[in-house]
């Protein structure tokens, strides 16, 4: 009798081993299945770049990011003047050159912007991203966007005749990568019209080349700077370079940062900065950026 029962016990083992083999291979054979399956979505969908940059600026230019559709972002700049000014002008503290202006997001693709600085400069751009970086289905190394802008001078001026000879006009195209979690770049082909010239002589069209890029310090710190170098010379110029820290807080992004121009419209700061970077010229300023969301988006039912 115990022997029968050994044998039933024994066969029974045997047959649970059976299905657990069955049950192992059938698990390896469905995981496989839907790591394939994955896979296959994954090559089915796009995977697109975001955060490149913390905001639509890198200090005074222009970034490839916009702000999201419906949404208004608010900027307050400030750059104050040279450092050399000691503890009797607070080291620069004491002055200041201040710009505020608001960007709203039309679309995922295009988003507007006006801004007035201390003086009577007025500007207004559009900036639109016609390609964008990407994994997945449609696999895209890069983005680019096509930013142009108009400035409005509104100063007393005995130079400028005509109501036209007060507008300026910018165009860029920004290329941009991000390479990882911690590096980002961007290149800037620009070009700035000037209606009106001191002479006959001068051209009307100056052509630099705009770099900058980000280096994450931390999760919500990054490292950014920017540097043109303008190709058209104008006797009496130099190129802009400027550094800073973004901080980010939530929906504000503040930034800190050096620079050797005073000004922050893309004509005053690409063509006309005058001083050069160093302890008798460099200017402390900063950023604010904060969001707002003016119209939600409606959400797409399926």
């Amino acid at each position: 009798m115990k022997r029968i029962f050994k044998k039933q016990v024994f066969a029974l083992l045997i047959i649970l081993m059976g299905i657990c083999k069955m049950a192992v291979a059938q698990d390896v054979d469905l995981f496989k299945s839907m790591d394939e399956q994955d896979k296959k979505d994954k090559l089915n969908q796009t995977d697109y770049t975001t955060a490149i940059f913390k905001t639509t600026r890198m200090i005074n230019g222009q970034s490839i990011e916009n702000v999201g559709a419906g949404v208004l972002d608010v900027k307050i700049s400030h750059r104050f003047t040279p450092i050399n000014a000691g503890a009797k002008g607070l080291w620069g503290l004491d002055g200041a050159n201040m710009r505020m202006g608001v960007d709203y997001g039309i679309n995922s693709k295009l988003m507007v912007g006006v801004g007035r600085t201390k003086g009577g400069l007025f500007d207004g751009f559009a900036k639109y991203k016609i390609l964008r970086q990407s994994t997945g289905k449609v696999t895209m190394p890069i983005s680019i966007a096509l930013s142009g802008g108009v400035l409005w001078n509104t100063q007393k001026s005995n130079t400028l005749n005509n109501y036209t000879d007060r507008f300026n006009y910018s165009g860029q195209i920004i290329i941009a990568r991000k390479f990882n979690d911690y590096l980002s770049l961007q290149v800037v082909p620009t070009v700035i019209h000037y209606n009106s010239v001191a002479t006959s002589s001068m051209p009307n069209d100056y052509y630099s080349v705009g770099v900058g890029g980000r280096i994450r310090l931390t999760k919500r710190v990054n490292l950014t700077s920017e540097y043109y170098y303008r190709i058209t010379k104008q006797e009496g110029y130099v190129n802009c370079l400027s550094v800073g820290v973004d901080i980010e807080t939530g929906g504000h992004v503040f930034q800190f940062h050096f620079s050797n121009s005073a000004d922050m419209n893309d004509r005053s700061f690409i063509e006309e900065t005058t001083s050069k970077w160093n302890v008798d010229a460099v200017r402390f300023g900063f950023n604010i950026a904060r969001v707002f969301v003016i119209n939600k988006p409606k959400e797409i039912k399926l």
